[in-house]
Parts: structure tokens; C-alpha cells; sequence
């Protein structure tokens, strides 16, 4: 066996997992699930660096949990279940909440997020933090996705040479390797797809304001949202019921309780029959083996009774140039408040321009690149600059009502396709990210939701396939995701190659 082969406690814990899902208690506990989980950590996170810290409260609330099921209280569809979170989301654990900086290991703040007190609530285990992209990938556009100070860099699991993406790298690892079921990440443009379709996985971006932003370390107060990360689509389908909701502390909440529902009920494999597709032609062209691993999938589709309308032509050359603008914008502002809400005996860095000079500072967070990104946020001129609200308004309307509404209601769509982006590059820390090209930035700058679902691979990478829908349509889009899942069964587990020899 090899040293990545399915570990007994791997497999324990993905058979756990799926026995507590189907509520068959008796075959699982979480005591026994959340152990499992911690042992494959230890043998897997040294080579995949995808965990920063376990929690040490983990075995104490899961037992806690087998009391509960045992008494006869359940509290969700996901009593027991181990979960980890990305670590830029806070929890009243015991664990800093970092974002992979080391101006924030100390950053011990023994709050919840509502993201994580939701998940609490409703039973699950929080078993710890994982690895990202320092900063969710802003601090530089030379980055290495998936590396951090804190962490060091997030290997692929099925081949490890290989780029996990970013910035919620560690959550896509960990899921695809068996260290816990389930995981949320973060997105503020790609961050949750781009690692969910490298890493074999279901991936959501819910619409902005369906889950609260409160206490996660934030990039834009415009398109930041947290969401699930799973092997399957009814998984992702039970978390996002649970994180769902609104929050009084984040405004751009108040109407999740109207829109959230179960969104795992009623999920149907016949859910593609009769409806129509607009395939987003203009999201290809840039990898010609995932492009044919598109064309497979629009068989399929169709196969399930799918009509698609091909759109070839959309220019977002715009909405990427006033998304910098906006990004840039709310980067400085929103982490100066997240940064006054933190200990200042903890984490003395209270503004933007004391990260920058904390960096100069500390020689490991400049190893492999710089701050330029950083540096050109810090020249902002403020949330009231009459650049910055132009570019605000520009980029929601072109990216929403002239970008995505506009085309399903041209095509007579329901929802738009696309490849999510093309097979992992291999990890450079001299040149950063190999990236090819995505369909993220449309649902990332509208705010809208998107779903990647498994599509295939290219020569042993996985690569997905997109779903986008007007605001709101979570359950839409999981139904489609969920109907192409079940006729295709394209995941496939990680092997833990090396490389890829030509």
C-alpha cells in the first residue's frame, strides 16, 4: 500500500460521514467520525498543507453530539458531521484566526462568526482551520495560490506538483482528500469555484447576502460571501440550509431569511428535462483539452433532456477593469474595521498601512512575492470617492442586469454554463499562478450564485462545470447541478501522484 492509499482511518471517516448524512446513527458515531478525521489529518496534512490547526475542543463537542442523539435530539441532517472552516472565518475555539498572515497569528478573538455558530447550532463538528491564499489571494498579483506564511503552500491531492487554486485552497484539498467531509470556503471572485473544480468538488458562491460576512476577514463588502465546499451536491445542498440566513450585524443579509429554504429537499434527477441552457461560448477557447471536456458535458446535457442556446460573444473587459476599482476600494476600508474589531494587545497591525509595513518587516511574507496589491489599495482615496462609487455602479450593471440577466432573458434560459476553468497548473513559486482563464468573474462582480459541479478531467485533473443564475436562485441551480451529478458521476477520488510525466 502506498503511503497515500485509502487510509483505514480515510476511509472510516468518509463511510462515517455518509452513514451520519443518512441519519443511520447506529453505524457511526461522531466521536468515532471526528476521531477518523483527525487521524487522516495527521497522516496526510504534512505532504498536503492543508490544514493550519485542529481544533481542540473537536472530540469533546462530538461527543457531546453522540449524547444528544442518543437522548433523542437531533439538531439537523448534519448532527455529528465533522466540518472544517477556511481561516479567515472566526470561531470561539481556541485557534487564531489568521488568514494565513502572521500579523494575525495571535488573532485568538473567542467569537463565532455567524457562518460558524450556525454550523455549531445545527450539530456539526468544527474540527478546525484550514489553509489559503494569504490574504484570500489579494495581497499580490503575482501570488502563489493556495501559500501562506502561516501555512506553507496546499498541495493538489491528485497530483501533487500541482496547484490547488485559491484562495479557499486548503478547504478544496482537505475535502478531496478524505481529511473531513465537508468544508467552507470563501469567495470574493473564484476563491470557492476555482478550488472546488481543481479538487474534484461541489463548490457554491451563494448570491451576496445569503450567508452573513460578520467576523471573517474581509476583501470587499460588495462581493464577499462564504459557502460549502463537498464531494456531492446534496451535501452542499444541507450546508448551505444551515449557514443560510440573515444576520442584523451584516446589512447586506436582510433579506437571506425571505430567499433561504431546505435547500436539499426535493432535489430531482429529472431536474434538466425541458429546461433551456445558455452555453457561455465566450468562457472557452483558452484550454483546448477542457474545452472537449466541455463538449462532452453539453452531450450529456442535452442527453437529459437539456435545450441549450449558444452565446458567443460577451465582452468583460469592462466589468474586470471597475471590479479592480471596487476591490481596491473596499480592501482598505473594510480591513481597517475588521482590524479595530480585533485585540489590539493580540494583533497591533490596525490599518491597512500597518499590514504593509509589517510585511517589509518580516522577511517570510515577502519570500516569494510582494504586496504591489496592498500598496495599491493603501492610495485609495475612501468609500465616499466619486471613482469608486461610479465604478461600483458600473460594474453591478454590467456584470447583472446587462450581463447576466440580459442573457437569460435573451436566450430564454434558466441558467448559464460554462467550463469553471481549466486543470491545475504546476506550483511556481518563482512566477506564481499559471492561470489560464475562469467563468467566475460574471457571478463574482453581479453577485450572483454559481455552482461547480465535477465534469471530467484532463489526463488525471479535474475540471468542472459551471451553473449561474440570477440572484437568488440557489435551489435552481443546485436542482441542474444535482441532475447532471447523478447522470454523470464524474468524481473520482485522488491519487496523490507526484507529477504528471510527459
Amino acid at each position: 500500500m502506498t503511503k497515500f492509499a485509502c487510509l483505514k482511518s480515510a476511509c472510516l471517516a468518509s463511510a462515517a460521514a455518509v452513514a451520519l448524512f443518512a441519519g443511520a446513527a447506529e453505524a457511526q458515531t461522531s466521536e468515532a467520525a471526528t476521531k477518523a478525521a483527525l487521524a487522516t489529518i495527521q497522516a496526510k496534512n504534512p505532504t498536503l498543507h492543508a490544514v493550519i490547526a485542529t481544533n481542540p475542543n473537536a472530540l469533546a463537542a462530538a461527543k457531546a453530539l453522540d449524547a444528544e442523539r442518543k437522548a433523542g435530539k437531533v439538531r439537523s441532517a448534519l448532527h455529528g458531521v465533522p466540518i472544517l472552516l477556511k481561516d479567515n472565518i472566526e470561531s470561539a475555539d481556541p485557534l487564531p484566526t489568521t488568514a494565513g498572515s502572521l500579523a494575525l497569528k495571535d488573532n485568538i478573538t473567542g467569537r463565532d462568526a455567524p457562518v460558524a455558530k450556525r454550523l455549531r447550532d445545527a450539530g456539526l463538528v468544527i474540527l478546525g482551520k484550514t489553509n489559503l491564499s494569504e490574504w484570500a489571494n489579494i495581497r499580490s498579483n503575482h501570488s502563489i495560490s493556495g501559500w501562506s506564511a502561516v501555512g506553507g503552500t496546499v498541495r493538489n491531492p491528485y497530483v501533487l506538483d500541482r496547484s490547488a487554486c485559491g484562495s479557499s485552497s486548503g478547504s478544496g484539498a482537505a475535502v478531496a482528500a478524505g481529511l473531513a467531509p465537508l468544508a467552507i470556503g470563501t469567495e470574493t471572485d473564484g476563491s470557492i469555484t476555482c478550488p472546488s473544480a481543481i479538487n474534484g468538488l461541489v463548490g457554491l458562491k451563494p448570491t451576496v447576502g445569503l450567508v452573513s460576512r460578520t467576523h471573517i476577514v474581509p476583501i470587499s463588502h460588495s462581493q464577499d460571501t462564504a459557502g460549502p465546499m463537498t464531494t456531492t451536491v446534496e451535501d452542499a445542498a444541507k450546508v448551505l440550509t444551515v449557514i443560510a440566513g440573515s444576520d442584523p450585524a451584516d446589512p447586506a443579509t436582510k433579506d437571506a431569511d425571505a430567499h433561504k429554504t431546505d435547500y436539499a429537499k426535493g432535489l430531482s434527477k429529472d431536474a434538466l428535462k425541458g429546461v433551456t441552457l445558455a452555453v457561455a461560448r465566450f468562457y472557452t477557447g483558452y484550454s483546448p483539452k477542457l474545452d472537449l471536456v466541455f463538449e462532452a458535458a453539453l452531450k450529456d446535457l442535452k442527453a437529459q433532456g437539456a435545450t441549450l442556446v449558444e452565446i458567443k460573444d460577451f465582452d468583460e473587459g469592462p466589468i474586470g477593469k471597475a471590479e479592480g476599482v471596487v476591490l481596491y476600494t473596499e480592501l482598505k476600508a473594510d480591513m481597517a474595521s475588521y482590524l479595530a474589531s480585533t485585540d489590539p494587545k493580540k494583533v497591533p497591525s490596525r490599518t491597512l498601512a500597518d499590514l504593509i509595513a509589517f510585511n517589509k518587516a518580516t522577511p517570510k511574507e515577502l519570500e516569494w512575492f510582494g504586496q504591489e496589491s496592498f500598496e495599491k489599495a493603501e492610495k485609495t482615496k475612501g468609500l465616499d470617492d466619486p471613482e469608486y462609487l461610479k465604478a461600483l455602479a458600473d460594474s453591478k450593471r454590467l456584470a447583472g442586469p446587462e450581463g447576466i440577466d440580459k442573457i437569460l432573458k435573451d436566450t430564454g434560459a434558466v441558467a448559464i454554463i460554462a467550463p469553471t476553468t481549466g486543470p491545475a497548473w504546476t506550483i511556481d513559486p518563482l512566477n506564481g499562478d499559471n492561470y489560464g482563464g475562469s467563468a467566475t468573474t460574471l457571478p463574482a462582480v453581479a453577485g450572483y450564485p454559481h455552482l461547480t459541479v465535477p465534469m471530467g478531467d484532463v489526463k488525471g485533473l479535474p475540471v468542472g462545470l459551471s451553473f449561474i443564475g440570477p440572484a437568488w436562485s440557489e435551489k435552481l441551480l443546485l436542482n441542474l447541478g444535482y441532475a447532471y451529478e447523478q447522470a454523470t458521476h464524474h468524481r473520482k477520488a485522488p491519487t496523490f501522484k507526484a507529477t504528471i510525466a510527459p
